[in-house]
């Protein structure tokens, strides 16, 4: 389990050849590469990266993938996340930390 994180993921999806196509012109317009986009846009909504949430709540929204109760509850819970990290003080580096700690003291976890 010590090398969780570290070890290569593949991750891929199909779409149709025009859509892959116009993707690649306006990629090489903005000099960037399938890599580094997937993965700039991966972070940002791991990250919680506001511009792509909104992003995401708006797609919500609009296509109906999720109830606005749905919705609700999942925005109260992110608050109350983040307004606990806040509270203790945790960063993600510290929680990273507490998590080795628990490893090494239970390593059966």
């Amino acid at each position: 389990m010590s090398d969780y994180g570290k070890r290569d993921k593949r991750i891929s999806f199909m779409d149709t050849d025009k859509r892959s196509a116009d993707l690649m012109i306006r990629l090489k317009h903005d000099g960037l590469t399938k890599t580094k986009f997937f993965r700039a846009i991966l972070t940002g909504y791991l990250d919680r990266e506001h511009t792509i949430v909104d992003f995401i709540e708006r797609l919500k929204e609009s296509s109906g993938l999720q109830s606005k109760k749905q919705s609700k509850i999942v925005k109260d819970s992110e608050a109350t996340g983040l307004e606990n990290k806040r509270k203790f003080g945790l960063d993600d580096k510290e929680i990273e930390n507490i998590f080795d700690i628990l490893e090494k003291e239970l390593p059966d976890l």
